[in-house]
């Protein structure tokens, strides 16, 4: 099985767990205790539909089938429809093919309902433009999906796990972590804006990291900030070193930039060069702002993998990786290593042993 499919089955039991959950809880809140409430009449032959026990599974078949279409819509998008689009046109067609499908799906179930019950229930072309249980459910539908895509937002920005660590307050007080770190920056930076200007240049930028997206799920990497023409990378270290994922992740961003090599050249008349520095080790983690919050990781294990990196023009070499960290990797036949020896890097006191590394 490959990774796409991996990522949808992931996406998929997300959302429909999610779905499920989501419909029924309004299940719930709408029906609970419904045929008990004073004043409220109930339509001969309707009983059924006013059991909490009776409606529950059809909401929670609700959600499931809501939950495959929403990872499916989501998951296709990311592939037909180009990220290059606007955020405000994106939302708008998945908008619209959500609207479309949650009038199917709602139809379908409504017939369902009256054969499974043996009640009229109207359900022709058309119905929903005056239902007003059709709006009620509409809207929740929509405040649903906000609250998921929140969820997932927030994942993506901090990282799997870390917004809820945020809201139990894990890192309002600093704490110690051990991770892996990696500079990432554009060769030449400055000779290749001069070149083909400010906008062009940031076109480039934005289509070289488009790119570095693609690739960073597959090797465990979080993004920690982007600066300028610059990524951070960072993981966390146990999880950095699994099949050397930390050091994997810059040559298939080499590669995936030689394949578009063409479409680089064509555009820009460039092909962009990354280089990188490379190191790990314990720092510290913590919440920090009020009006933009956000989580800042404090410690030598920054500043060395910036030092390391700029390092990459003195020895001329694509990456530069402290010897400690090499340590902790199991290099195998697929990549060389070679010692550049000790540096002192700026603002530290004692030597550095760097290594570079290329593959066989």
């Amino acid at each position: 099985m490959n990774r796409n499919s991996l990522k949808y089955l992931n996406y998929l039991l997300q959302s429909v767990i999610f779905w499920s959950v989501a419909m029924g809880l309004f299940g719930v809140l709408r029906y609970y205790g419904l045929e008990e409430e004073e004043g409220v009449i109930v339509e001969k032959g309707f009983e059924g539909l006013t059991s909490i026990g009776k409606i529950l599974p059809l909401f929670l078949l609700t959600g499931g089938i809501l939950g495959v279409i929403h990872a499916s819509i989501e998951f296709l998008s990311e592939r037909v429809v180009s990220k290059r689009l606007s955020v405000g046109v994106r939302t708008l067609l998945k908008l619209l093919i959500y609207f479309v499908f949650i009038i199917i799906v709602l139809t379908l179930l409504m017939e369902l309902v009256s054969t499974i019950y043996n009640v009229n229930i109207n359900n022709e072309s058309g119905w929903w433009r005056a239902d007003k249980t059709f709006r009620v459910i509409l809207l929740y539908i929509l405040v649903s999906a906000i609250l998921f895509s929140f969820f997932r937002i927030s994942n993506e920005k901090f990282g799997k796990g870390v917004l809820v660590k945020m809201l139990m307050g894990k890192y309002r007080k600093p704490i110690e972590e051990f991770r892996i770190f990696m500079f990432l920056d554009l060769k030449s930076s400055t000779t290749i804006a001069e070149a083909i200007g400010h906008f062009k240049y940031s076109q480039l930028i934005q289509d070289c990291f488009y790119d570095l997206n693609e690739i960073v799920p597959k090797y465990g990497a979080e993004i920690y900030q982007y600066v300028g023409d610059e990524v951070v990378l960072s993981w966390p270290y146990d999880k950095g070193l699994v099949n050397n994922q930390c050091m994997r992740l810059f040559f298939s961003f080499q590669e995936m930039l030689l394949n578009r090599s063409s479409y680089y050249q064509d555009k820009y008349g460039v092909i962009p060069e990354f280089k990188a520095g490379m190191h790990g080790g314990k720092l510290m983690v913590a919440e920090v702002g009020v009006v933009k919050k956000e989580l800042a990781f404090h410690g030598d294990v920054i500043n060395t993998s910036a030092r390391i990196q700029s390092e990459c023009n003195n020895y001329n070499v694509s990456i530069l990786l402290s010897e400690s960290l090499l340590n902790d990797l199991s290099i195998d036949a697929e990549f060389n290593k070679k010692s550049l020896g000790s540096v002192l890097l700026k603002g530290k006191n004692k030597e550095v042993n760097i290594y570079t590394l290329s593959k066989a």
